[in-house]
């Protein structure tokens, strides 16, 4: 491997730590391959690429490197790093402002390195902020920043610009509208004055207010991704151009336009609509900024600084310079700040913000810790393991960001409507607007701008393109908050389907801790003895039974023995000398197979142990049988009332353990269980899942993340149940960070309510303009004589947003469990 720093590449020397010091002591730098920036090889992140290192100032620069290596080191010559050097190195700043090994850096107001995408369109990439080719929508960091915590840039300027609009909206609409209402303005200004004024006010509205408006909507016709903008741009700019012909050239209008003796004036028109649709986007914006709150409050889990110790004493640093490898302090009632290992002290850590288990867990030397998580009662020093984006919040957090972009499959529909949509309102704009000239009351003319206007503005598609994307956020978000995380949208609306629930038993139903709950003796055995002795060959096995025959040892004090010539058998046991005595642990059959004595005398207790839901073992000794233990996994206080919740959604629940039957039957009886098989191999729980589908039904599968990874591969939707640092995120469609059949049930109730809202507002935004255009078209004039204004079709427009997006975050307060 190579090292590459600042433009050449160094050899790999033997001892790695050697020359790390050597380096440290002559201030060898290392440019950032996708920025530019100079930073430390020393405390900055890195990656391999081609037996080569490149270091980075932060994981946003990081990710894109390893997203596309080659891409960023062929864009990027040798000259380019020199120049991106000097220019980093003149203004002390990092692209990123955040990260580790920023040194001074300041924050800039908006990241032009990052990768940026769109909320309605996930699919839609840049680097850098901007507006989507697509819909119009501004773009978002991809990436979330542990560091920042939330920029309101765009919702403080959306606003800025709205409360302008407002101030000088509204005395526009005065002028306008006076004479409606008994203003008599033709006996204090002039017709001159009157148009002139109405010209100064409105043209900073429209062109200063509703510029980034106006902007995308001249975009959609250049790409031809016609949107809300397109129309919004059409409509108000007709409006504010034939009011301006009008101020500055009126012998040019047709006296069919007319009323009154002259040409009428629409900059009101313009102006008040440009208002309103900014008061949907600042609305829409602050409800974007309340769907984050989950995001907000996991990243204000982890703590701002970190206790550093160094060969100088300790030191406080910000989150983001500390390094894999740096070793902590964590005080009594501080948060871990990273994820590691414990080298030092002992204390009770609170990881109920992980496992949603109330309950502390005590921590000593050798165990792992999660940041985020609050320490108790003692001092602790901890290795960091995991930093940055490799924490499990990091991870969490972005997962839910991901997931509030992603798109449900329903949404395919939405698209092939919005396809069709701007361009048919157009139409229909354009025959309003002829039939009006054609057979409309005198002014003709004026009738028919004012309706082609009102057509264009009432139809605005912003509630039909928010209708999913905004349920899919809050809903993700809601279930973020109840620890169950959603991979992506699809697994919402799959997840709405499922009829049948398989799980696993151990971990899932139960505590996934067994406890030796009764040793019964055989042939005169002293029971102490029997487990000492089988504690000593256990003590070399990982299995979670193992480990209870362990822990009932400790907790009797005995003397720890130890155990040669360990042997692992096929079949279900272990085979072990301890003080020159020969002890074989495992199931009857194993034991008779190894020619062991008595077993059948011992068939019976087992049995009873057995009916009762624990599962037996057998302990032999110098071939005879010694004792049986009977361990049992206690069930979750939470299972029963989670299975309840489950039947009554209507969900059919199957279990799959690998336990033997009588155990089985004995736990499926005492909770309730549909369905269970048991002595169920990995490979046979993936075959009945497959079964399950090919007979019509629609499953979840939740295991725990690791052994039961074929069927939840094979499943609908895989769930996966672990809790602190074992949590595989990665590795289904859901993932329940406490580990508790609970989430099951709010996951498909989340799924139902969700789905539910998306239709809800599918439902407003469709029939809304399916009734609102008519109207705006003039439907209802030849019977009450109603024609719609452009300022009422506007309010009705960013009516409609507003109430897509009130029920959307309704979801916020659903129940789930």
């Amino acid at each position: 491997m190579q090292l590459a720093y600042g433009y050449g590449v160094y050899a790999h020397l033997p001892n790695w730590h050697t020359e790390r010091s050597i380096m440290s002591t002559t201030e060898i730098t290392a440019v950032d391959p996708v920025c530019g920036m100079t930073v430390n090889p020393n405390e900055s992140l890195h990656s391999e690429h081609n037996g080569k290192l490149y270091y980075f100032c932060s994981q946003g620069c990081q990710k894109r490197f390893e997203a596309n290596p080659v891409g960023v080191l062929t864009e990027r010559t040798e000259k380019d790093l020199a120049k991106t050097h000097a220019t980093a190195n003149e203004s002390s700043s990092c692209c990123h402002g955040s990260g580790p090994g920023k040194g001074s850096a300041s924050k800039t107001p908006a990241d032009t390195d990052a990768i940026y995408t769109c909320p309605m369109h996930p699919e839609i990439e840049q680097q850098g902020p901007g507006d989507c080719p697509i819909c119009g929508m501004d773009l978002e960091p991809k990436f979330i920043d542990m560091a920042d915590h939330g920029d309101d840039a765009q919702y403080a300027d959306m606003k800025r610009r709205f409360w302008v609009g407002v101030v000088l909206s509204a005395p526009l609409l005065v002028l306008a509208m006076g004479p409606m209402i008994g203003l008599q303005i033709a006996d204090w200004m002039s017709n001159t004055v009157f148009a002139w004024l109405q010209l100064a006010l409105a043209t900073p509205v429209v062109f200063w207010c509703g510029w980034p408006l106006l902007v995308r909507g001249v975009k959609s016709f250049h790409s031809m991704n016609l949107n809300m903008f397109s129309l919004i741009a059409v409509g108000t700019l007709a409006a504010y151009l034939f009011s301006l012909v009008v101020v500055l050239l009126p012998g040019v209008i047709p006296e069919a336009f007319f009323e009154n003796g002259v040409p009428p004036l629409y900059f009101e028109a313009a102006a008040v609509i440009i208002t309103l649709v900014l008061l949907g986007q600042v609305l829409e914006l602050r409800a974007r900024q309340q769907t984050g709150g989950a995001i907000r409050e996991l990243m204000q889990l982890a703590p701002e600084t970190a206790h550093r110790l160094t060969d100088d004493g300790e030191e406080e640093v910000s989150l983001d310079s500390v390094h894999k490898g740096d070793r902590l302090r964590i005080r009594p009632g501080e948060k871990v700040p990273v994820d590691g290992r414990v080298v030092s002290g002992s204390s009770s850590v609170d990881e109920s913000m992980l496992t949603g288990e109330p309950i502390p867990l005590q921590k000593s030397e050798g165990d792992e810790v999660t940041g985020g998580t609050l320490n108790q009662t003692g001092a602790l020093v901890m290795e960091a393991v995991g930093v940055g984006g490799d924490t499990v919040l990091s991870r969490i957090v972005q997962m839910v960001a991901d997931a509030q972009r992603s798109r449900a499959p329903i949404q395919k529909l939405v698209d092939v409507v919005a396809r069709y949509f701007v361009p048919a309102v157009i139409a229909c704009s354009v025959l309003a607007f002829i039939g009006w000239a054609i057979f409309g009351p005198e002014p003709q003319l004026a009738h028919a701008f004012v309706a082609a206007v009102a057509v264009l503005i009432i139809a605005c598609p912003c509630a039909l393109g928010l209708a999913t994307p905004m349920s899919v956020m809050v809903g993700v978000g809601r279930g973020a908050k109840e620890g169950v995380l959603i991979k992506n949208a699809e697994v919402l609306e799959v997840m709405e389907k499922v009829d049948t629930i398989v799980v696993d038993k151990t971990g899932t139903l139960t505590q996934g801790r067994p406890e030796v709950t009764a040793i019964e003796t055989f042939a005169g055995a002293n029971e102490p003895e029997i487990l000492a002795l089988a504690a000593a060959v256990e003590t070399q096995s990982e299995h979670p039974l193992a480990q209870a025959i362990v822990r009932r040892a400790k907790e009797n004090a005995r003397e720890q023995l130890e155990a040669t010539d360990f042997n692992s058998i096929t079949g279900g046991g272990v085979r072990a000398k301890v003080d020159g005595r020969d002890v074989v642990i495992g199931k009857a059959d194993l034991l008779i197979e190894q020619n062991v004595d008595g077993v059948a005398a011992g068939r019976d207790q087992a049995a009873k142990h057995q009916n009762e839901g624990a599962t037996v073992i057998f302990v032999a000794v110098d071939g005879t049988l010694a004792a049986l233990m009977a361990i049992t996994d206690p069930i979750k206080p939470s299972t029963p009332a989670a299975l309840k919740t489950l039947h009554e959604l209507g969900l059919k629940v199957v279990m799959l353990t690998g336990d033997a039957e009588r155990t089985a039957k004995a736990v499926a009886t005492k909770l309730g269980i549909d369905e269970f098989h048991a002595g169920v191999s990995p490979e046979e729980k993936h075959a009945f899942v497959r079964k399950l589908k090919s007979e019509g039904k629609t499953v979840a599968m939740a295991g725990d993340g690791i052994n039961d990874a074929p069927a939840l591969a094979e499943a609908n939707v895989g769930i996966a149940m672990g809790t602190g640092t074992g949590v595989a995120i990665e590795s289904a469609g859901v993932t329940l960070v406490g580990g508790d059949l609970r989430g099951v049930a709010a996951a498909s109730n989340l799924s139902r309510k969700t789905m539910s809202n998306i239709r809800q507002n599918l439902f407003f935004a469709f029939i809304y303009n399916a009734l609102g255009i008519p109207v705006a078209a003039g439907l209802l004039y030849p019977f009450f004589g109603i024609l719609l204004s452009p300022m009422i079709a506007a309010a009705a427009m960013s009516f409609s947003s507003v109430s897509v997006i009130a029920n959307a975050l309704r979801l916020r307060a659903a129940k789930l469990t």
